[in-house]
């Protein structure tokens, strides 16, 4: 579903991605590393904030870096950022409502409600969002992330801060993502329990360098991810 090739991003002297190559089939997938891996800068190439010096990116066939941003935003990608971007003093339904501007009349209104019933926010739809909890928010920002029928949903760290009752219910309301909206989604996060529960796949960024990729498990496993991303060797 997403074929990435030689994915290369510079900032000055600094090389952010270093030839990247790996491909995204199905479902939720992980994509995980150390600070300044890389993960924040491949979410913003694929969402048209970065230009990169190099490579390509296919999703569903398409040419992904061909899009100009507020097409890909038409064609399907969905993003949520590290912090909350959704609007404080308007309801739950507005800022939902915001991503599915394709669609009109009732098809828009039963759209927006079904994100919301599935993100299971616990609050009326009519609630300002400035009035919600912290975990009521994050699950707004994924009712967001599902409207208006995504294609490509990324997650950028949602469980941060959450505790684990709450990041319990957000890993269960992720990993249904792909089987509600057909989506792939790729979720990077640095809680392992939440990678391990919910991510088919997981590929790891170091330095910029992908290091490893394949089902999450083998890949945790791996003593060279554990000696670059989680500090030890032992299995």
């Amino acid at each position: 579903m997403i074929e990435v090739d030689n994915l290369t991003v510079r900032y000055g002297g600094v090389t952010s991605l270093d030839g990247m190559t790996l491909s995204f089939e199905k479902g939720t997938c992980g994509l995980i590393g150390p600070n300044g891996a890389g993960k924040t800068t491949f979410f913003n190439v694929l969402s048209g904030f970065v230009r990169p010096a190099s490579g390509t990116v296919r999703a569903f066939g398409t040419d992904l870096l061909g899009l100009p941003h507020f097409r890909r935003a038409r064609w399907g990608v969905r993003r949520t950022f590290q912090t909350e971007q959704a609007i404080e003093q308007l309801s739950v339904y507005d800022n939902v409502a915001m991503m599915a501007s394709s669609l009109r009349g009732g098809a828009r209104r039963a759209d927006v409600l079904a994100a919301i019933e599935f993100a299971g926010i616990g609050a009326s739809s009519y609630a300002p969002v400035g009035t919600l909890g912290a975990g009521q928010r994050r699950l707004v920002e994924v009712a967001r992330a599902v409207a208006g029928q995504p294609r490509l949903i990324l997650l950028d760290e949602p469980a941060a801060g959450l505790p684990d009752e709450e990041t319990a219910h957000l890993a269960a309301v992720i990993k249904a993502i792909p089987g509600q909206t057909g989506a792939l989604t790729i979720l990077v996060d640095h809680d392992m329990s939440l990678v391990s529960a919910v991510c088919e796949t997981t590929a790891v960024l170091d330095f910029g360098k992908l290091i490893a990729v394949g089902p999450t498990a083998a890949v945790l496993r791996d003593e060279h991810v554990m000696r670059a991303y989680l500090g030890t060797a032992e299995v």
